[in-house]
């Protein structure tokens, strides 16, 4: 007790007690500590059931909030226009997945170039790692704000449909670095279509640091949560003049 005593200016936000078998009383110092000590969850160490209930809804309840990213500061030279103006659902590509991350997500943002950036522009996040692609657009991201989980999409895939970014959403793990689909394509984690959680922040700019600037490099190398699709076909890229042409076909 004196040596709990001498710390409890350490004992600060508590949200569960938990009793030693046969144990069910807290000290009236405790009680006199604790704000509200009777609302607090109290538990026997035993009662694993009840505390992993306990975790689960607190994890659940303080989920960072999920923000969108479309990736529109690309310089599209194979397409050999630019990709995100592109019009195949009656508005630019990049209005469209704009529109798409607004209903899944709490806010809504498109990634640019500075030299893109409008003056009045409020949903903008403006590139502040040049030259690394869409591996500074998410750092840039992170650096407007780090306690965000980031879902970003790109405008180069005109097949991603609100179901497909759902569940992602629907799959996510807040304890891995980020949640991303397999593309049986490459065989490899899709990274332009990720949901990168805060932590992820961190280990991007480790691997930066490291001389590394691929966002694929990252989720192979990282613990993340896999989702597998049905219909992977969502994933196709579209960067030619040619696979525009076969994708406004699939399209119709």
């Amino acid at each position: 007790r004196k040596s709990l005593e001498k710390k409890l200016h350490k004992l600060t936000q508590v949200g569960l007690i938990l009793f030693q078998e046969g144990e069910s009383d807290i000290p009236d110092y405790l009680k006199a500590h604790i704000p509200n000590w009777n609302e607090t969850a109290q538990f026997s160490i035993g009662d694993t059931k009840s505390i992993a209930s306990w975790i689960s809804k607190t994890l659940e309840n303080n989920l960072p909030a999920i923000h969108g990213l479309v990736l529109a500061g690309g310089q599209s030279t194979r397409m050999k226009r630019d990709k995100s103006e592109i019009n195949y659902f009656g508005k630019s590509q990049k209005d469209f997945m704009y529109d798409l991350l607004t209903n899944v997500s709490d806010q809504a943002y498109y990634s640019v170039r500075q030299d893109q950036a409008t003056a009045v522009s409020t949903n903008e996040v403006i590139d502040t790692f040049t030259g690394l692609g869409p591996y500074g657009a998410i750092l840039s991201a992170f650096r407007t704000n780090p306690n965000a989980a980031w879902l970003v999409t790109a405008c180069d895939q005109p097949f991603v449909t609100k179901e497909t970014l759902e569940l992602l959403i629907s799959k996510r793990n807040p304890s891995k670095v980020a949640t991303a689909f397999y593309n049986p394509e490459t065989e490899f984690p899709e990274p332009l279509i990720t949901l990168w959680e805060p932590r992820a922040y961190s280990h991007l700019l480790h691997f930066l640091s490291l001389g590394y600037s691929c966002p694929r490099k990252v989720l192979i190398n990282t613990d993340i949560e896999i989702v597998h699709l049905d219909d992977p076909s969502v994933l196709k890229n579209v960067n030619t003049p040619e696979e525009y042409d076969e994708a406004i076909k699939i399209l119709g």
